[in-house]
Formats: C-alpha cells, structure tokens, sequence
C-alpha cells in the first residue's frame, strides 16, 4: 500500500474532484516526481475501445507512468464497485512489492466508497428477471427513477441513474432495500486515504467545454462509428457519459450542434453530481481542495503528497 500510519492501518493517496476538472494531469506531475504507480477510479475508463469520450490517459501518458484500472473489462462486462475495489487491493499490493508508491486517481465516488468504507456483500440477482426489469427501467426518465426510488429506498434517491436503476431492481426483485443490505451486510475496510481534491470553482464549465472540443476533434466521432460495428447496443459501456449522443450524432440524428449542447449539459450535470458527492462524503480532516489553475498548485500537491499540509 502507500504507507502505514501510527495505527497500523493502511493509507494511501486519492486524487479526486469533477469531471474536466484536471485530475489526470496534475496526477502525472506527481507520478512523474515520485516514481508513482497511477490506480484509476473511473467507471468508465475500465472499458477496453471506449477511449476518446472517456478521456483515457495516451499510450504515450501509460507509456511513460505504469497505469491501472484501465482497459479491464469488455464493453459487454457488468462491471461492479466491489469488483474494482477488489483488484484495486491487488494492484496495490503489486506496487507496494515493487517499492512503488500509488495514487489513486477519479472521480467516481463510489469506488472510492467500496475501497475505503465499510463493503457488503452484494445480493445475486436473477439474471433472466433482472434483463427484463432493466429492459423497463432504461426507458424511464432519470426523475420518474428517482421517484420510484424515493418509494422504494428513500435513502438511496439522491444517487445517479446507474445506482437508481441498482436500488429499484434490488427493491423490487429481492423485497430488500440496497440501503439496508448495505448496513447489515457490511464488513469492516482495511484502507484510510487522504485526499486532494481538483476543483478550479466556476472555471470547470468552460473547462468541459473545451474538452468536448478536444475529443471530437482527436475523433471521437470515429471511435464510436467503428465500436458500434462491433458492440452490441445495449452493452453497459455504452452509458459512459456523451456516449449516447454521439452514437445519435453518427447515426444523423443529432446535429453537431445538438450533440455538443447535449454532451455538455449532460457532463456538467454529472460534474455537480460529483461536486455534492465530494463536499459531503470525505473526511474534512483527510481532505486538500486545490484549484487546478492556482500559482502555487505544484507546490500545495507536492505538500499534500510528502504529507506537510495541515
């Protein structure tokens, strides 16, 4: 792992924030420095071919500072929080062999929350009622989902569709709230992080702007021409965030224009999503906040990193 504290609990470093907010850079920085080992917690960086609108690191970025998370499952994978928090401890341990420290670095809060919080172990559903209920659920508005939620498990209707979708199928196939498997099922974490958190304030708009420009430009509309080839259509990978309007822009029945304004709205809506996630779910006492832009932002991360901050 990345260090042991007083306790003897295991710690390691967690670069987080929003969406655009430039994690991924600042992240290399400190690699490069340190020698770090690169663990991503990004739910959709784990799909192999889903590059561009994923905003993957480069070959050369992977190249250059040993990455990991990334390309380790099929777009076709269900692929689940617990999972990753799992290989992510044998990734660690594979770093921490190799006298390599490791930084994680994301923005999806709940593989952060697998990793570090109490787990649980999740319910099997069955797979042939659940195909048909999700088949329903994907056709629902995100709001009606979450009023079913509030029906179903008030305490999870705050979440994002993905973990919506996860607490009505879970209400409704097993009679059981997530909410409360989640207590009763727990098992104790093993890992204590400290974080920095990558937010540059009311700049990250036009930040996600810009970003959407680059991928398009790097061919993003071509990616997903040559991946619907060779994907199925409902395959999960597909719910990765612009992924779906783009596949409408190539199919004609976006314009660019449309496509743009929809992708951008859409991302800025998980970015605040993420925001909320972050201001109320990490420890003040283990947490930085950086703005990405700031004059001293090498100097404040590097602080952070060598554990000098207050």
């Amino acid at each position: 792992m990345s260090s042991i504290d007083d306790s003897g609990e295991s710690s390691v470093r967690v670069i987080c924030g929003p969406t655009g907010a430039g994690k991924s850079a600042l992240a290399m920085r400190l690699a490069d420095r340190y020698d770090a080992v690169i663990l991503s917690a990004d739910s959709r960086q784990i799909y192999r071919g889903f590059d561009v609108g994923t905003a993957k690191p480069t070959t050369s970025d992977q190249s250059r500072i040993p990455h990991r998370g990334i390309d380790v499952a099929d777009p076709e994978e269900r692929y689940s929080a617990a999972r990753w928090a799992d290989e992510a401890r044998v990734w660690m341990t594979e770093a921490c062999v190799a006298r390599r420290p490791v930084v994680i670095v994301g923005g999806t809060g709940f593989y952060l929350r697998a990793l570090m919080e109490p787990l649980f172990h999740a319910p099997p559903l069955d797979p042939e009622r659940r195909a048909a209920l999700e088949r329903v659920l994907r056709s629902i508005p995100t709001e009606e989902l979450r009023r079913w939620c509030t029906e179903l498990d008030p305490a999870r209707s705050h979440l994002g569709r993905t973990q919506l979708i996860r607490s009505v199928e879970t209400a409704l196939l097993m009679g059981e709230r997530l909410s409360d498997l989640h207590r009763t099922r727990a098992r104790a974490p093993e890992i204590r992080a400290r974080y920095l958190v990558v937010d540059p304030g009311p700049d990250l708009s036009a930040r996600i702007e810009r970003r959407f420009d680059t991928m398009m430009a790097n061919g993003w509309p071509e990616e997903v021409e040559a991946l619907a080839r060779s994907v199925d259509a409902t395959a999960p990978a597909w719910k990765s965030s612009g992924y779906a309007a783009v596949r409408e822009l190539v199919a004609g029945r976006l314009t660019g224009e449309a496509a743009r304004e929809r992708v951008i709205i859409e991302t800025r809506q998980y970015a605040k999503r993420q925001r909320t996630w972050f201001r109320h779910q990490l420890d003040d006492s283990l947490t930085t906040r950086i703005d990405p832009d700031g004059e001293r932002v090498d100097r404040v991360a590097q602080d952070w990193w060598e554990g000098r901050t207050e």
